[in-house]
Order: C-alpha cells, then structure tokens, then sequence
C-alpha cells in the first residue's frame, strides 16, 4: 500500500473514524459488551496488550470484556489523536485520566476497514507511574 501524503486524513475517512472510535468510547464507559465486541475484529490475529493482561484474538479480548468488573470505567480524555492514512486503515491514541485518579492512562488502536466496518486489529493500554 502506498499512501500520499494528500491520503492522510482525507476528511470523509477521518469522518468515519472518529465515528466509530466515539462509538466505541461511549459503550467502553457504559460497559456496552455487545458493541465493544462488534468494534474488534472478530480474528485470532487481533490482540489487546492492557494494564494487566495480553490478550491474543478476538476469543480471549471477548472473554475478558464479559468478565471485568463494570466499575469505575468513566474517563477523562486529556489528549486525542486520530490519523487515518489512505481509505482503509487509521490509527487514534488517546491520554485519559479516571475519576479519582491522578495516574495518566494512555490507549492506542489500530483501526483497519474491513468489509463489516471499521474495526480495532490491535490496541494497548497501559498506566503511567
């Protein structure tokens, strides 16, 4: 894939991304598991590094979202970036910080087009000091 720079960001693509990674906030903090599960791409190859565990495909990232605790999910976001690069792939990273908590988080996707949808391939969480 060869991408120009006029294909980063094309602003119908970005458009959607933001969308969809809006959408996936929202149900991320409401602990809506049906369309957190609808937003991963449902393949072994899809993994989720988080704070405390690595998860390696969609089964395992399935499994994990229906047995955490739905507590505390609420976040600030302090810093968002979403790029987009041509008309099928983008990534968007984001600082946050939870309600009574001074540590920053920080959440990085990888988002590719598929033929369902745009949909997480890979993420990572992690925790600051």
């Amino acid at each position: 894939m060869t991408v120009s720079m006029t294909d980063i960001n094309l602003p119908a693509v970005l458009a959607e991304v933001e969308a969809a990674f809006a959408e996936y906030e929202r149900a991320l903090v409401t602990n809506d598991v049906p369309v957190l599960d609808r937003l991963f791409w449902d393949s072994p190859h899809t993994l989720r590094y988080g704070a405390g565990e690595n998860l390696y495909g969609y089964d395992a990232i399935r499994a994990f979202r229906q047995g955490r605790p739905a507590v505390n999910l609420e976040r600030e976001i302090t810093a968002r970036a979403i790029t987009t690069f041509g008309q099928d792939f983008a990534v968007a990273n984001v600082e946050f910080r939870r309600a009574g908590s001074d540590r920053t988080g920080r959440q990085s996707q990888t988002w590719a087009r598929l033929p369902e949808g745009w949909r997480v391939v890979s993420a990572h969480v992690s925790l600051m000091g």
